[in-house]
Parts: C-alpha cells; structure tokens; sequence
C-alpha cells in the first residue's frame, strides 16, 4: 500500500474500522451478525497483554464475540488473516494518535516528549494494539513479523516527513532523515519491548533516556560530517 495514499485514507478507514459504538466483548447468547471490529475487539480482548494471537482458536474468538463459528468465515477464511488484519488495524491506530501528537508539538524537544509519552501511554490504558505490535513483531510467526515490519515502516515514513518539516520550519536539516526516522522508530520499539513487562512506574525512567537519546541522534543528524562517514 502507497504510504500517501493511506495517509489521505486514514480518516475514513479509522471511522470506519474504530466505532465506538461497534466496540463489544462477549454478548449473552449468539448474535445474527457481526462486524469485523467485534471480531477485533473480541480477540484483543482473549489475548490480553501477554498472550500471543497465534494461541487462539476459531472457536475462542467465536465464543466471545458471541457468534456462531460458522459466522467467523464471513469476514475471515481463518485466524492468521484475523491477526493480519489487526495488526494492521493497531498500526494504523497507533500511527494517527502517534501523528497527532506532533501535530500539536511546536518544538523540537516537545515532539519528542509528547511522542514517547503517548507511546507509554498506550502501553498504560492496555487497549492491546501497541502490546500486539510489540509482541507480535519480537515472537510471532514469520508472518506476523512481516505484517508488523510493514507497519514499522509506515511509521518510520510518517515520522521522516514530519521532521523534515519540522526542520524547515526551524530553518535547520537533518543528514539523511530516512535513516534518522527509521533509528528513532526502532529506538522507540526497543525501548516498548523491555519496559511491556515492567511496573508502570518504572516505565517512566526508560521513556526519559529513550527521549535523550533521540535528541543525541537528531543532534547527530544536524552536525553529521558526510565527508568522514563514508
């Protein structure tokens, strides 16, 4: 997918995809129909923080989505193309909280400040997206990794334009911001993976030396002498 285009989509494919009206977990007896995020939130719902999609059956996610397993089949052929297409869904949450956020930042050391902590953030509501990416990403199958690897480049793509804009707009620029996007994105998921395990109060201390060490790289970027790196 063409990361313009899916910028110009995101809008209408989160109101579409995220309703909060749609959103459910397990319903008293079998329901006629079902949407897709029903079957979404039902399966976040079972995997919780620690439990790994690929653990789950047709039948569990039926069950507590409160359907028959026959009707699973209309949205999916099968469990894999469910955690699929929620891993994309949580990226494309992610990505939109994550963009928004350095839209209202006005300066360089608030953009990174408000970025981390609504990563953190996340991790603390344990709505399941950001944990299912982490997970996911470090221990799922070959496919799970791939689909979150595509999903990490959408945000490294994302970032590398809000920073050159950034840059211009503080009359400054960035050595090779593609590859400054990409450090800081797999900084940041480095940073997920180790404090998902740890008490919320200790997650604070790593966001803190996870945000100085994205200013040592953008810092870097901005003096980088290309004559003796290569």
């Amino acid at each position: 997918m063409n990361p313009s285009s899916l910028k110009t989509n995101i809008d209408t494919m989160l109101q579409e995809q995220v309703n909060p009206e749609s959103t459910v977990l397990r319903t008293v007896g079998r329901k006629a129909t079902i949407t897709k995020e029903e079957l979404f939130q039902a399966a976040l719902h079972l995997i919780g923080p620690q439990k790994s999609i690929a653990s789950l059956s047709l039948r569990e996610v039926a069950r507590e989505a409160g359907i028959a397993p026959n009707s699973f089949y209309r949205h999916f052929k099968d469990i894999d193309e469910l955690a699929i297409e929620l891993i994309d869904r949580s990226g494309l949450v992610l990505r939109q909280i994550l963009h928004e956020a350095r839209l209202k930042a006005s300066k360089q050391s608030s953009i990174i400040r408000s970025s981390v902590e609504v990563f953190i953030e996340q991790l603390n509501v344990d709505e399941g997206n950001l944990s299912l990416l982490l997970r996911e990403g470090y221990t799922g199958s070959t496919s799970y990794k791939q689909a979150v690897e595509r999903q990490l480049i959408f945000f490294q793509q994302e970032l590398k334009e809000d920073l050159i804009t950034l840059e211009r707009l503080n009359h400054s620029k960035l050595s090779h911001p593609e590859i400054v996007a990409k450090g800081i994105t797999q900084l940041v998921f480095n940073m997920g993976a180790k404090v998902i395990d740890m008490p919320i109060e200790e997650r604070k201390e790593m966001a803190e030396q996870t945000m100085i060490m994205i200013r040592m790289i953008l810092e870097g970027a901005r003096h980088l002498d290309e004559a003796k790196i290569h």
